[in-house]
């Protein structure tokens, strides 16, 4: 069987343009994209426009079919793949979900557990389910230390051992599951392989069911042949646009970002190979109705990603309505979406009313999109009359018994704004044995027509633990400077990342990839008196807090990873502690009788009354803080020029820190870092920030489990409270 297909950009393009004239009047080539033919991104465009002329509609219609077949000759096409039942299920893989492994209603923290069955079991209420789903991991936490992006599934709650049991109960409940390759980690510890190598072992021992390609349009090199060696029907799926000389060896797709006009678009891929699965996406919008009616119309399926990198951007109760009265629909007529019988943007009798007619085996289904902001109400479809046919409304799951004029079917209904409709005729024998299950859920379903598509917001809760101090205050101030009371401007800069700030103050405009920007806010606070370490907690003071307390966490996974058979690295004394969560953290603070510093007696105690951006001044300067020439943590004493105003080392530089700001919305759980560190992962923008920090930088660090949440680069100090 023939795998390989190999043609330059250079070679298709030649190839495309000597198709000549297959779109509308006067403008060669311009079927693949609005641009001028004579741009050559022009020929690769993802999506097809149509001519807005109806009378040209049927003629671009049989152009758009000759275009196919004379570019599958151009390729020599090998659909050999599509045809293999390993891996047939992409065709009808119409729900896919885009799973944030930190997502705290897919894991429990608390008991090292992921809610596999319970997360799938109210994704059916809410989205109809899912056909697939993609276990995202590392981004936007990558580069806070070395791991790398195979580290991060290594350290999830029960290893690779725990993500193959995910993939496994995903199977019992037929939900496939994808494994991420990011290939921009570039910078982090380097595997013993090739990141390819280390990849198809990801994916043997995780048992997953194919590879999402972050960033990328297609595989790399030799990806492909690694892969089959485990398992020919493994998937891939690639985020950017998929060229059309890899649409026989990558089952499905993303369509991302792309320009829906108001006619609606064909997707060029799903237009070339039918079986071939294309996803829409457009992360950061509130209003999806577009890319549900894309899908719609185009046979094709959805991305479902609500989390995004930490950043909640939820789906309306209308949009949530609209794929749960889809999917039933594709999925049962699967057959039909994956045919050859797809006739684009048939004639309708309501304005900006669109319809696409799938037909095959007796079998005549339209898929309606309404682009108005009014619903409608009323004729939408005349379609010839056949004999023995029965007319349905598959979306209310109605029968009906339409008026016949002149040996044409009048078909009526009702549109909501924004809405989809679908009508269905054939014979009963032809509609499948579970039609009238089909019929009887879509009659029982909620309709989206009444309900809101505003914003559903999330509200995010300071968490905090319950501290309680005990004891003389005085005894334990010994390596603690006092600090007065204060009222004073925060200023706090952000580098978002993806990830939102700390409430939900993303406003619509700024849903763009410009949230890898920094943003800066300001509020007024007061900060009571209280007392602050001097230095970070040291290696040697948590070994005698260990002694002191028997403390053993729950989940010892990485806990001090960096110590030598339980004891502390030689030399190594007088360095900060690292590879502690923050409850690993907020235990010696309460065996100490004091607690983690809040952000405002953090970032005071860094900055000084005048609030200075570095501790010792307005500017960086090397020499006074640990930025990583020794690459690794030094003496928290080591750099006594960099202190505080108040007399604090290390707040700039060696190691993050923790502050008690741990907050939830119930989606995902975060909490700020501050000072940066000694460590910096280069080659990506995509990684977190490195190096020393600005007194007013926090970094958003999100949190899933002790076991990934202990890092290199992370230590803590204490404070505790004084009397005026």
């Amino acid at each position: 069987m023939s795998r390989k297909i190999s043609f330059s950009r250079r070679q298709v393009i030649k190839a495309l343009l000597g198709l000549g004239m297959i779109a509308g009047s006067n403008r060669p080539i311009a079927l693949l994209a609005r641009e001028s033919a004579d741009s050559p991104d022009a020929l690769v465009s993802p999506i097809i426009h149509a001519s807005s002329d109806l009378e040209q509609r049927e003629a671009w219609r049989m152009r758009l079919k000759d275009w196919r077949e004379k570019v599958r000759q151009i390729l020599r096409y090998d659909d050999s793949r599509y045809r293999e039942s390993s891996s047939s299920w992409t065709s009808s893989s119409f729900s896919s979900c885009f799973l944030m492994l930190y997502d705290q209603t897919f894991v429990d923290p608390v008991h090292s557990q992921y809610k596999v069955e319970e997360f799938l079991s109210q994704a059916q209420e809410d989205f109809g389910g899912f056909d697939s789903i993609i276990l995202w991991h590392a981004y936007p936490r990558i580069g806070m230390d070395d791991r790398n992006q195979f580290d991060f599934y290594r350290d999830m709650p029960g290893g690779l051992a725990g993500i193959r049991d995910v993939v496994r109960r995903c199977h019992r409940l037929g939900v496939k599951a994808f494994v991420v390759y990011k290939p921009w980690d570039v910078g982090t510890r380097r595997e013993t392989v090739s990141d390819i190598e280390a990849l198809a072992i990801l994916v043997k021992e995780t048992e997953a069911d194919g590879v999402y390609l972050d960033t990328m349009p297609e595989a790399p090199e030799g990806l492909r042949a690694l892969l089959d060696e485990i398992d020919s029907g493994l998937v891939l799926e690639g985020e950017g646009a998929l060229p059309l000389n890899r649409v026989h060896d990558h089952l499905m797709s993303w369509a991302q970002h792309f320009d829906d006009g108001e006619i609606p678009v064909i997707l060029r891929n799903k237009w070339f190979e039918r079986r071939h699965m294309m996803h829409q996406t457009a992360r950061w919008q509130r209003d999806r109705h577009r890319q549900l009616q894309t899908a719609w119309m185009n046979g094709s399926g959805m991305v479902v990603w609500e989390v995004v990198f930490g950043s909640w951007v939820g789906w309306s109760a209308r949009d949530r309505a609209i794929l749960r009265t889809m999917l039933p629909i594709q999925r049962h007529f699967a057959g039909l979406f994956s045919g050859e019988g797809w006739t684009p943007l048939v004639q309708t009798e309501a304005a900006n009313v669109y319809a696409t007619l799938w037909d095959a085996k007796g079998v005549r289904l339209w898929t309606l999109v309404n682009r108005q902001d009014q619903p409608i109400s009323g004729l939408l479809l005349k379609i010839p009359a056949m004999k023995h046919a029965a007319y349905y409304d598959v979306v209310t799951g109605e029968k009906l018994d339409p008026q016949v004029e002149k040996g044409e079917v009048l078909l009526q209904g009702k549109l909501a704004s924004h809405g989809i409709g679908g009508f269905v005729t054939g014979a009963p024998e032809t509609l499948g044995p579970d039609f009238e299950q089909l019929m009887m859920r879509q009659r029982n379903h909620q309709s989206s027509v009444y309900l809101p598509a505003d914003f559903p917001q999330r509200h995010v809760m300071l968490l905090g633990d319950a501290l309680h101090y005990g004891g003389e205050v005085e005894p334990a101030l010994a390596d603690m400077v006092k600090i007065p009371s204060a009222s004073f401007t925060m200023r706090v800069q952000l580098r978002t990342r993806e990830c939102g700030f700390y409430g939900n103050e993303i406003e619509k405009s700024e849903l763009s990839s410009g949230l890898n920007k920094p943003r800066a806010f300001e509020r007024r606070v007061t900060v009571q008196p209280y007392a602050i370490d001097l230095t970070l907690i040291t290696n040697a003071q948590y070994e005698e807090f260990l002694r002191a307390s028997g403390y053993t966490p729950q989940f010892k996974e990485n806990f001090l990873k960096h110590w030598t058979g339980g004891n502390v690295p030689a030399g190594k004394g007088d360095h900060p502690v690292v590879y502690v969560s923050l409850d690993d953290a907020r235990a010696y603070a309460r065996w100490s009788k004091k607690a983690i510093p809040s952000e405002e007696q953090w970032q005071y105690a860094a900055q000084g009354p005048e609030g200075l951006l570095y501790p010792w001044g307005n500017r960086m300067e090397p020499g006074r803080c640990n930025g990583g020439e020794y690459g690794g943590t030094t003496s928290v004493r080591a750099y006594p020029t960099g202190r505080s105003p108040f007399g604090c080392y290390d707040m700039c530089g060696n190691v993050w820190e923790w502050t008690e700001s741990e907050r939830t919305d119930g989606r995902t759980r975060f909490c700020m870092i501050r000072g940066g560190s000694y460590y910096t992962a280069q080659g990506s923008h995509w990684y977190m920030d490195g190096g020393p920090q600005p007194a007013d930088f926090a970094a958003k660090f999100l949190l899933i489990w002790p076991g990934l949440d202990r890092c290199a680069t992370i230590g803590f100090r204490c404070v505790t409270p004084l009397q005026e």
